[in-house]
């Protein structure tokens, strides 16, 4: 196909997109809202038009001013419409406004939980709402360090209101899009940036994740371009936002002097610190989360049928740290630093892992456009089932978050298959390349 006819597909398709992410913001603003069999038919349309798009730019060998253009500005514009969009089947980011309010107001968000100002009289009248809305309120907030003080600038610009924090987030993502840019062909940019998946959890819901895996990213991405200092000081950041960072950390530190060790310890302390000296931090909550909680699980769910819950736990830590280990270390016979594999490594995380939110899968995503597969993309589709769980289901009787077994089967067995699919193609090209 020619080029400028691959253009005008890409913004064909771009076009058609927008108008279906402002119907979707038009549904929600409507009377009955926009529920979960309308969320599911509107995504269903947006992967179609995303996989069209791809489909066309993968055919097209080449790469261009005009498609990088197209596939930027389209990205811009679908991530400017999720700021007038609600939060899709989510309540988490009352969390977000509460503890940006908090912090603000107290100089401190952790160490107090949101229940205890239910009978409070002296708030503002949106912090009143805000409140009552949070869930599991009985619990300090799980959020790190770096989120808050997010959430706190987010408050200064949009107290009560999301829209701050989002614009936030706008601007994180399109930063990990340029860098993106700078390393993957055109055409596998495209899956992240206009992926449908992306575009729920951080231009419409606001999952702090998405602040999370960008600075992630943006550290492997100075590392690779040898600038340790401010690589490792934004790692401190990434780690502070999420602790699902640490897993990248001895790919980051490894074969840089002591100085650099330091300097990444000293920057965790330095976020933390005035926290822990109010007497408040996230371990608590983080502790709570990991011992008690479960959802969409696969692996883990599957081997406690069997074992009882902490013997579950304990075997696939053990099986996951050592194969991480031996991971590391198979990665480090080859001389200089590239961008490790972090999409196996955050992959078999989640998959043995409790608790499996689709918005965990971000920090899978962009690394799936440097090595590009066909299980990483098909798990960004698969992992917005999750939401089909008895809350949001009308008529169900299932208990608030539980997920109809057919479903689960439905959604980790069409990423079995996808995986599948790379195995063979992967042997495929191993034995065409050994003839």
């Amino acid at each position: 196909m020619p080029r400028n006819d691959v253009v005008l597909f890409i913004n064909i398709c771009g076009g058609a997109t927008a108008l279906v992410y402002l119907t979707m913001v038009m549904l929600q603003q409507g009377a009955n809202g926009l529920g979960l069999y309308e969320f599911l038919l509107v995504e269903l349309i947006l992967i179609l038009l995303w996989l069209a798009a791809f489909s066309t730019s993968a055919n097209y060998s080449g790469a261009s001013y005009s498609s990088t253009r197209s596939l930027f500005l389209w990205a811009l514009v679908f991530r400017v419409i999720g700021l007038w969009g609600e939060p899709l089947l989510e309540d988490d980011w009352y969390r977000y406004l509460w503890d940006g309010y908090r912090f603000i107001t107290d100089g401190t968000p952790y160490g107090v939980a949101p229940a205890a100002f239910f009978a409070t009289d002296n708030m503002p009248d949106r912090f009143v709402e805000i409140v009552g809305q949070i869930n599991n309120p009985d619990l300090p907030t799980i959020y790190g360090p770096t989120l808050q003080y997010l959430f706190a600038l987010a408050y200064l610009i949009s107290p009560g209101q999301l829209w701050g924090l989002k614009l936030i987030m706008l601007g994180a993502d399109l930063a990990l899009i340029t860098m993106l840019l700078r390393l993957a062909p055109v055409k596998f940019v495209l899956l992240y940036a206009w992926c449908p998946l992306v575009i729920k959890e951080i231009a419409f819901t606001a999952h702090p994740d998405g602040i999370g895996v960008f600075l992630l990213f943006a550290a492997l991405f100075l590392r690779l371009r040898q600038h340790y200092f401010a690589a490792v000081m934004v790692m401190a950041l990434a780690v502070a936002a999420k602790v699902f960072a640490v897993l990248i950390v001895p790919w980051l530190l490894w074969r840089l002097s002591a100085k650099y060790w330091l300097l990444f310890g000293a920057s965790l302390l330095a976020l933390y610190a005035p926290f822990i000296l109010q007497g408040g931090n996230d371990f608590f909550s983080l502790f709570v989360f990991a011992q008690y909680w479960e959802f969409n699980a696969a692996i883990y769910a599957l081997l406690n049928t069997v074992l009882p819950d902490s013997a579950t736990k304990v075997l696939l830590a053990a099986v996951f740290l050592a194969w991480l280990s031996w991971y590391f270390f198979h990665t480090q016979r080859q001389p200089g630093f590239s961008l490790p594999r972090a999409d196996w490594v955050f992959a078999l995380f989640l998959l043995v892992a409790p608790v499996i939110n689709a918005w965990y899968w971000l920090w899978v995503l962009p690394f799936a456009v440097i090595y590009p597969s066909v299980w990483a993309w098909t798990a960004s589709v698969a992992l917005l089932l999750s939401y089909c769980v008895g809350l949001h289901i009308p008529g169900s009787e299932l208990e608030a978050y539980a997920i109809p077994l057919w479903l689960r089967i439905v959604e980790f067995g069409v990423i079995a298959l996808a995986a599948m699919v790379d195995l063979r193609c992967k042997r495929k090209i191993v034995a065409s390349n050994s003839t």
